[in-house]
C-alpha cells in the first residue's frame, strides 16, 4: 500500500508532501510526525526508502505506507490522557507518535505476536527517549508493549478509548474488536479491505464510516493444537505514577513554560517561524496533446496563438521578477544548529548532577 505521495528528501519533506495531499489534517498530528524521523525505524541498508510513501517489510518487521498511517492518526482524534490499544505493535513507530499526543497520564498498550519485533520496537523506543531532541518538545506516553496473539486478550482486560488493529480483520472479529472499546472511544482497523473508523455512541450503538480502500495482511488466527498452558494474552496494568515521576513531570512542565515566556518577550508578538521553504513558481507550458486511432497519430495543439502570445508574455514577465528577487536576495546564511532549551535549562540548575540526569530521563547529548 502508499505511493500517494512523491518521496521525500527527508522526514520533513515527506511529511510537506503528506500534509500538501491532505492525508495529514490537523496541528497535533503534523507536530508528532515531524518529531519522529521513519528512517529511525528501518534497519540500516534499507533507510534510502525510508521517504517513499511506500509500505516496508523485512521479516516479521513491517512498516505501513507513510499515507495510512496519517489516515489512522486523524481518524483516532488523539487527547491527551486517553487510553490507547495497537493491537499487531509492530515497529513502535505508530504507538510512540501516539504517546507523543497522549501525554504522561495517558495510557499507551500494544500487542504484538512475534517477540523479535517486540525487542525491536523496544530498541527503537530507547533509543528515541534517549537521543532524540524532538523528546523534550513534549510530554510522553511511554508505550508499553507485550506479546501475544491480539485475538486471545483475556476477557477480564479494560477497555480503551482508543484502538488500532494493524492487520486485516474479518468480519467475524467484528464484534470482538468491538468489545475492547469504551462508550465514547474510536476504533480504526482494516475492515473487508477498507480502513474503517467504527465510534461506540452508547452500550450497543455504534457510527460505522470507511476511511479508504486498503490491502492488510490478514490477522493470524489462533492456533489451539496445543494442548497445555493458557494463551491469553494479558496486557499490561493501568499503573498509577510515582510521585518521583508527577515530580519530574511538574519540573519539566514549569521549565518549558518559562522557556516559553521568555521567548515569547524576546520574539515580541510571538510569530510563527517562516515556511520551511518557497516552492518554486511554476510557469504555464503550452500543451500538446498526441491522439491514436486506428494505427493513424493526430497532434492537436491546446492553446489558441493568442493563448500563446498572453502565455509568452506572462512567462516573460514571471523570468523578470524571478530575476528581481534573486538581485535583491541576500546571501543565504547557514542555520544555527538547533538548540535544546530545556537541556540547557536543566544542566543550570543548582542540583546534583544525579538529579539533573534524572529530570533529563538520562538522556545522551
Amino acid at each position: 500500500m502508499g505511493g500517494a505521495v512523491s518521496a521525500g528528501e527527508d522526514n520533513d519533506e515527506l511529511i510537506d508532501n503528506l500534509k500538501e495531499a491532505q492525508y495529514i489534517r490537523t496541528e497535533l498530528v503534523e507536530q508528532a510526525f515531524r518529531a519522529i524521523d521513519r528512517a529511525d525505524y528501518y534497519l540500516e541498508e534499507f533507510k534510502d526508502s525510508a521517504y517513499k510513501d511506500l509500505a516496508w517489510k523485512h521479516g516479521n518487521i513491517h512498516l505501513s505506507a507513510p499515507c495510512i498511517y496519517s489516515e489512522v492518526m486523524e481518524a483516532l482524534d488523539l487527547q491527551p490522557g486517553l487510553s490507547f490499544l495497537n493491537l499487531g505493535s509492530g515497529t513502535g513507530y505508530l504507538s510512540s507518535m501516539v504517546g507523543l499526543i497522549l501525554g504522561p497520564f495517558g495510557v499507551n498498550h500494544g500487542v504484538e505476536l512475534h517477540s523479535d519485533v517486540i525487542e525491536y520496537a523496544k530498541q527503537k523506543l530507547d533509543f528515541f527517549i534517549k537521543t532524540s531532541d524532538s523528546f523534550d518538545k513534549f510530554e510522553f506516553c511511554e508505550p508499553s508493549f507485550v506479546t501475544g496473539n491480539c485475538l486471545e486478550i483475556s476477557p477480564d482486560c479494560t477497555q480503551y478509548d482508543r484502538v488500532y488493529c494493524g492487520a486485516g480483520v474479518q468480519k467475524e472479529h467484528e464484534d470482538y474488536m468491538k468489545s475492547l472499546l469504551k462508550v465514547g472511544g474510536i476504533l480504526v482497523m482494516p475492515l473487508e479491505e477498507k480502513l474503517t473508523k467504527i465510534t461506540r455512541t452508547g452500550p450497543s450503538a455504534w457510527e460505522t464510516k470507511k476511511i479508504l480502500a486498503v490491502s492488510f495482511a490478514p490477522l493470524v488466527q489462533p492456533n489451539h493444537t496445543d494442548s497445555g498452558k493458557s494463551r491469553l494474552v494479558h496486557l499490561p496494568p493501568v499503573a498509577v505514577r510515582s510521585l518521583q515521576d508527577l515530580a519530574r513531570i511538574a519540573i519539566r512542565g514549569t521549565i518549558k513554560k518559562i522557556i516559553h515566556q521568555e521567548s515569547m518577550n524576546k520574539n515580541g508578538n510571538g510569530l510563527k517561524n517562516p515556511p520551511r521553504f518557497k516552492r518554486r513558481r511554476l510557469r504555464r507550458r503550452r500543451m500538446e496533446t498526441i491522439v491514436f486511432l486506428d494505427k493513424e497519430v493526430f497532434a492537436s495543439r491546446i492553446s489558441s496563438p493568442s493563448d500563446d502570445n498572453n502565455n509568452n508574455s506572462e512567462d516573460l514577465e514571471d523570468e523578470r521578477q524571478e530575476e528581481e528577487e534573486e538581485e535583491i536576495k541576500p546571501p543565504e546564511l547557514k542555520p544555527d544548529p538547533p538548540v535544546n532549551y530545556l537541556r540547557e535549562k536543566v544542566l543550570s540548575l543548582p542540583l546534583p548532577d544525579p538529579l539533573k540526569y534524572y529530570l533529563l530521563y538520562y538522556r545522551e547529548k
